[in-house]
């Protein structure tokens, strides 16, 4: 397991990275995970309640859905946090068929609680979550026929989530993308400059082979502040 420590945006960040150990089936897998980060985590102080965002890695399309299925029973109540998950097997340096980042963060102060914001109707991942000031929003995926016609459709959806939010554009510090590996890079660049004017600090680029359904070619996932 890779763990990093990091202040940002005036709070304190734990990151967690780690593969599965090659239990006997993907939801395994993902139970044993998180019983390791939840250990990580109360050595530090806090628990799996503080976590704010995950990513899940399938080394293939069943592997990804029974991951899934098995952290949205996990991370429930206080714990649930935006979520993404990618079909990517060469993400694993191992047999592990589950792969999952983690970050949680320590709030700047006591008495603090987190915004959840569910999608209307609710679906799997939160629209959003709110934490100490701190917008995050879950990967937002289209199915629309092509990467351009996807990333307008889902930067127009998130535009409404971060207004939603109390925050916008402007506020975002971060924004990751998870392309699909048949597209070009720069198509996906240049369809978010013509949509987004704002200058965002931080972007990340990532490349996987598969989504929670068929036709998707990209997901975005932003961090804003309030």
């Amino acid at each position: 397991m890779r763990k990093t420590l990091f202040q940002w945006l005036g709070r304190e960040f734990v990151e967690l990275l780690t593969e599965g150990k090659g239990g006997p089936s993907p939801r395994a897998e993902a139970t044993e995970i998180f019983s390791r980060f939840g250990h990580e985590l109360k050595e530090m102080g806090i628990t799996l309640d503080h976590t704010v965002r995950t990513r899940l890695w399938g080394r293939d399309t069943e592997s990804r859905t029974l991951g899934s299925e098995e952290r949205v029973k996990i991370l429930s109540g206080k714990a649930r946090s935006v979520s993404s998950s990618y079909v990517a097997p060469v993400h694993f340096d191992s047999d592990a068929r589950v792969a999952l980042d983690l970050l949680a963060m320590r709030p700047s102060g006591p008495g603090f609680e987190k915004t959840l914001k569910e999608y209307d109707p609710p679906i799997v991942p939160l629209r959003y979550l709110v934490y100490d000031g701190v917008v995050f929003l879950s990967g937002v995926t289209s199915t629309l026929p092509t990467l351009p016609d996807q990333v307008a459709e889902i930067l127009t959806r998130i535009s409404a989530s971060l207004a939603d939010a109390g925050s916008s554009w402007e506020k975002a510090v971060k924004v990751s993308f998870f392309l699909h590996r048949s597209q070009k890079l720069e198509t996906l660049k240049a369809a978010f400059q013509k949509a987004v004017g704002a200058s965002v600090p931080q972007m990340e680029y990532g490349f996987v082979d598969g989504y929670s359904a068929a036709g998707k070619l990209i997901e975005i996932e932003v961090t804003a502040v309030r």
